[in-house]
């Protein structure tokens, strides 16, 4: 069965991302307005009322803060850690929620779905392997380091949308007030090129088919540096390892 993915956006001011397996259509996170949210998701070729689910990777707002409306306007089941759906509170009906556990893989429709646990700075952070239950897309972003769970969960994946916030010196030479870069270069952050490099470095990629740079940080990093980072590990050009962007995210992919 095909796997199709795709961002409407990804970056500090707002992440989604868009998966389909068969005949059901979900969404990872949602950070941008209603409005735009559903502009780009038309954009894409689909009707909103066709997501059956959003999976909410944490509560910070580049991730959440569409969710409820969202979900309201268009009867979405909202699907997360107890520590992330918390943070709705009743901004849903209970019947709207799916409490699920950071370490058992469930069904979404066609959709097979494998959570697990990352260190960031939030309630109960959970990040993703989706696919058909054979084809796996692992998506990782907003996380300060790697850990072995981590790459045991992501070896041998057919496609990767992986972190690449920012390249270290451009984030510590830069604008930011000392305590927020400590914040992003720290082991709750988020992975610098240099560390979602050595991540994929260290795992088996002979079944990848695609490799996406994704939240890349505006201020502190740019295009280029991220795909060369990746482009080394993977002994390709770089015009291979895709890069998904605030204003855009990047363009359907199948697997």
């Amino acid at each position: 069965m095909t796997v199709r993915f795709g961002s409407i956006a990804s970056g500090s001011a707002g992440n989604a991302l868009l998966v389909e397996v068969g005949q059901t259509r979900v969404m990872i996170d949602c950070g941008l307005g209603l409005g735009v949210a559903r502009e780009r998701i038309v954009q894409r070729g689909w009707d909103p009322e066709s997501i059956s689910a959003i999976l909410v990777t944490h509560e910070h707002s580049d991730h959440i803060s569409g969710v409820a409306k969202f979900a309201r306007k268009h009867g979405t089941q909202v699907v997360g850690s107890y520590g992330t759906l918390s943070f709705l509170g009743d901004a849903l009906s209970s019947d709207q929620y799916r409490e699920i556990d950071g370490h058992q893989p469930f069904a979404l429709g066609e959709i097979w779905v494998e959570p697990y646990c990352v260190p960031h700075d939030a309630r109960e952070p959970l990040q993703y392997v989706v696919g058909d239950g054979n084809t796996r897309l692992g998506i990782l972003t907003d996380v300060g380091r790697s850990t072995p769970h981590i790459e045991t969960v992501l070896n041998n994946c057919d496609a990767l949308v992986l972190e690449c916030n920012h390249d270290e010196d451009m984030l510590m030479g830069g604008p930011y007030q000392y305590a927020l870069k400590k914040r992003v270069i720290g082991p709750f952050g988020h992975l610098s090129n240099t560390c979602a490099a050595a991540l994929l470095a260290r795992l088996g990629r002979s079944r990848l088919k695609h490799v996406v740079a994704a939240h890349l940080s505006q201020q502190n990093n740019t295009e280029d540096l991220a795909r060369t980072a990746l482009a080394q590990v993977m002994n390709c050009s770089m015009d291979w390892i895709g890069v998904a962007t605030q204003e855009e995210g990047f363009g359907w992919r199948e697997i």
